[in-house]
């Protein structure tokens, strides 16, 4: 078994490369990389002549990978320590002593020029196999004592402790770290979390602009929500999420950083609290009630269905189980939405918020009618067939009745493959409900993904494809060890057999 899991894993592993990388060459490759300025509240603002367009533009580009940039001053600056006589002017010298300069970078480094003001600046065009390598090569950082490297303060302190810190507790407390908490214990689930190790998905852009891609689906949202913080130097009331306390160098400090946190402290960066659930919170919610409720109707639907077959019961609930498997999936959410909104249910998640229980109702009923039909015909197939297996006509020969025979022995084994396809199923329904939090503006991540799409927030739309690869492939992993803690009898090996 260990070894069918290390090879799972293994394959798992190969698979959320390729999936991720073929996302990402396509998304960088084929979509116009000037789409994501329409989004970009900033760029009309700033951009209102040709030479600061240029800059803006080539700016952000340097930001998302696309390219290598050298503005006027950052291409004098580094030229100069070939020639130190260069200047930012214009001139032919110069325009030979940059010519030569980046002739020596090489790598498809081109010396340009603004339109109005015609000063040099310099760019490259960054290969996508080299950009491909560099979001793996900083996916997973791992945060220790040398993660700061900050000048302007050659006095800090580095060091991993234990302690019993005043703001939080106990808990592995860091100096030199990105992170000041790096191990720590709260009420909230899962209880225990860390930050020695982190998924860097790249920054968002142009919505939620230059946020961490991962800060954007696990932070809350909403308005800020205050409470009472214990801050090092006492306790007050604030909207600061104590926990996410992040190394900000002391000459950026302000009166508020010091009066929170004492002169000496430089952890003094931090996210809010929030309102209401996160992304990642708020589909997960609203996801496993529709498969609660997926499977509150299949399983006891199918197993009568199987059991009374050929019935009248059993064909009228064929019928509807087709025609709500053949009904398309928009005109089943426009019907529920309409029944939903007459019997006075929001009809868009914002109407009521998160803070309401209604807001959820909807959502989770249509996805869990989405699948229902399926899992319900699926179920009746399976137990239809183990009816005509050998232990079932034994126990029938043993005197069992037909009830006994369905709940002890029929619908028992039933449950190995409907327990192996829960984790998928999970999954399933948390990244499959893209069009019904879509219609129903619920701020979950299958929205976030449509918007981002829409948005041409390319980080974002990788990211949300890795996370969802990773959770998709590691379920069904999760699924087949399920199967083999239900029924003892199934042994995972690289043959797949007993």
């Amino acid at each position: 078994m260990k070894k069918y899991i290390f090879m799972r894993i293994l394959r798992s592993l190969v698979s959320i490369f390729m999936v991720t990388t073929l996302t990402y060459t396509i998304i960088y490759t084929m979509v116009p990389r000037k789409l994501i300025f329409k989004q970009d509240p900033n760029y009309n603002k700033i951009a209102t002549t040709p030479d600061k367009k240029t800059n803006y533009e080539n700016t952000i580009f340097e930001r998302m990978g696309y390219i290598d940039y050298y503005d006027t001053k950052e291409l004098q600056e580094k030229a100069s320590k070939e020639n130190p006589s260069v200047t930012v002017e214009p001139t032919n010298a110069n325009k030979k002593i940059y010519e030569a300069y980046i002739k020596k970078l090489g790598r498809g480094w081109k010396l340009q020029q603004f339109k109005e003001s015609k000063q040099f600046y310099a760019t490259r065009e960054v290969p996508v196999y080299e950009r491909v390598l560099g979001f793996y090569g900083n996916l997973i950082q791992i945060d220790h004592t040398g993660a700061v490297k900050d000048a302007s303060n050659p006095n800090l302190k580095r060091y991993l402790r234990i302690e019993n810190d005043p703001a939080i507790g106990w808990s592995v407390v860091g100096s030199g770290t990105k992170h000041k908490y790096l191990l720590y214990f709260n009420s909230q689930f899962p209880f225990i979390h860390q930050n020695f190790v982190r998924l860097n998905l790249g920054t968002s852009y142009p919505t939620y602009a230059n946020l961490p891609v991962l800060q954007v689906i696990s932070q809350g949202q909403g308005q800020t929500q205050t409470s009472e913080v214990q801050f090092p130097t006492g306790k007050k009331t604030s909207s600061v999420n104590i926990y996410t306390r992040t190394y900000k160098s002391p000459k950026h400090a302000d009166v508020r950083d010091v009066a929170n946190y004492g002169k000496d402290d430089p952890y003094t960066a931090t996210e809010s609290n929030y309102q209401y659930p996160s992304m990642l919170v708020s589909s997960s919610i609203v996801g496993l009630i529709g498969l609660a409720l997926s499977y509150l109707i299949a399983v006891p639907l199918g197993s009568y269905m199987a059991r009374f077959k050929n019935t009248l019961f059993d064909s009228i609930s064929t019928g509807a189980l087709t025609f709500l498997m053949s009904l398309p999936t928009i005109a089943l959410v426009y019907i529920i939405r309409l029944i939903g909104s007459a019997i006075g249910l929001p009809d868009s998640f914002p109407i009521l918020g998160a803070g309401d229980w209604r807001s959820y109702v909807l959502p989770a009923v249509i996805l869990g009618l989405l699948s229902a039909p399926w899992t319900a015909v699926w179920i009746r197939r399976y137990m239809i067939d183990l009816q005509s297996q050998d232990f079932v006509r034994f126990a029938r020969a043993k005197g069992l009745s037909e009830q006994e025979i369905s709940n002890k022995h029929i619908f028992k084994n039933a449950m190995v493959p409907l327990v192996s396809s829960i984790p998928g199923a999970i999954i399933g329904v948390i990244t499959g409900a893209t069009l019904t939090e879509t219609i129903f503006a619920f701020p979950g991540m299958g929205k976030m993904l449509i918007d981002s799409v829409k948005a041409s927030n390319n980080s974002m739309v990788v990211g949300l494809v890795f996370i969802f690869t990773c959770l998709s492939i590691f379920a069904l992993l999760l699924g087949d060890i399920l199967m083999t803690m239900l029924d003892p009898r199934i042994k995972l090996t690289s043959k797949g057999g007993k």
